[in-house]
């Protein structure tokens, strides 16, 4: 029996563990009340959860460990977040508890990630060297930290979103006759699908973008809302439909799409997007321009295009063939079908609980 933390359950995360629960015995946890997920712009998820008690101020947790620490469960997944106070006490009694530990986290910071991946948060150090075991959301981090822990107990899960077979499976419809349905009579069609409540994802970027190309080649299709979103009503060649939860009009969307573009941030939204056989198009991480782990699923020129300034984003938009185009989406889609399927990454985390919870000695390494 196992007792995952999490904050809330969003709808993209539902399937996980709902195929998580149909293997293993499982209580799902959360410190924050469902009705605040929308304050984030997120749709509320319909997973049976369990409220935690908990106090939370600024980036600190303190949340009620009791019922984590009932003799029912010999698993518990922890988030990989030194904030988290209650994670530590509960780390520090490990030999006592018996219970195995497992943090589940990003790994390295979205925001200081170009120092990190150098030199890991000595303070998640810590925690993994106290704990059983760690999920990863992507490989990458995982391969960083080996480097700095090789004998740490990790496993990446290959981070995804609920629905990509669903969008795997579409019978894709005519994207001349979507065009014509929606207005759009540009040659060359860019979609944003993400939030606007995150400076990282650098907003400017798409809008100088906006202005920089030629309205009568380029259109955007603009899905999203957020505190930070622009008014794009003065450009005739974006389309704005706000936030979309309609299956059925975000298929058409993408499916009229031929490039995903988002400047920074890039994070869950690229999976979808490349289930829908959209190249990513994006900036490169540097100290200015952030991004999400799933950048990582990127491979430049393969399935996406990472570009070192807006000079270059805008003559590779420019000079880049249909065919070329069609080329890297398909390699998109066929990324998504063999590594970031649901199923995959449900099964990734049942191993991982597996090879956690067997009776072979896990060597825990110090936090130097």
């Amino acid at each position: 029996m196992i007792a995952i933390l999490q904050p809330y359950i969003p709808h993209y995360r539902e399937e996980f563990f709902d195929m998580l629960q149909e293997q293993l015995p499982m209580d799902l946890y959360c410190y924050e009340k469902q009705a605040e997920i929308g304050k984030d712009h997120f749709k509320v998820g319909n997973t049976k959860v369990i409220p935690l008690p908990a106090i939370v101020k600024g980036p600190f947790v303190f949340y009620n460990p009791f019922p984590l620490l009932n003799r029912k469960y010999n698993v518990l997944v922890l988030m990989l977040n030194f904030g988290h106070l209650s994670t530590w006490l509960i780390l520090l009694l490990r030999p006592f508890i018996k219970q195995k530990i497992v943090l589940w986290g990003h790994g390295i910071s979205v925001k200081r990630y170009v120092k990190e991946e150098k030199k890991p948060d000595f303070l998640l150090r810590w925690m993994i060297a106290l704990s059983d075991g760690v999920w990863f959301y992507t490989k990458k981090e995982l391969d960083v930290w080996k480097t700095f822990m090789p004998k740490m107990n990790g496993h990446a899960l290959n981070n995804t979103i609920s629905g990509v077979e669903a969008i795997l499976d579409l019978n894709i419809p005519d994207k001349q006759a979507l065009r014509e349905r929606y207005g759009i009579t540009q040659q060359r069609v860019l979609i944003y699908c993400a939030r606007f409540n995150e400076p990282g994802r650098r907003v400017d970027l798409l809008v100088e973008l906006i202005e920089t190309l030629s309205p009568e080649a380029f259109a955007f299709v603009i899905i999203g809302d957020g505190r930070l979103k622009p008014d794009f009503s003065a450009y005739p060649h974006v389309r704005d439909f706000g936030a979309l939860y309609d299956r059925k009009v975000k298929d058409e969307l993408f499916s009229m799409a031929d490039i995903y573009f988002q400047p920074g941030w890039v994070g869950l939204s690229i999976v979808e997007a490349m289930s829908y056989g959209k190249p990513i198009f994006t900036f490169k991480r540097s100290a200015s321009i952030l991004q999400c782990v799933e950048y990582s699923y990127i491979k430049h020129g393969h399935n996406g295009m990472v570009f070192d300034s807006m000079r270059d984003c805008v003559d590779t938009l420019s000079l880049t063939t249909e065919k070329e185009i069609g080329r890297m989406g398909e390699n998109a889609r066929a990324y998504v079908k063999l590594e970031l399927t649901m199923d995959t990454m449900a099964d990734n985390a049942v191993t991982a609980i597996r090879h956690i919870s067997s009776p072979k000695q896990v060597v825990h390494e110090d936090a130097k």
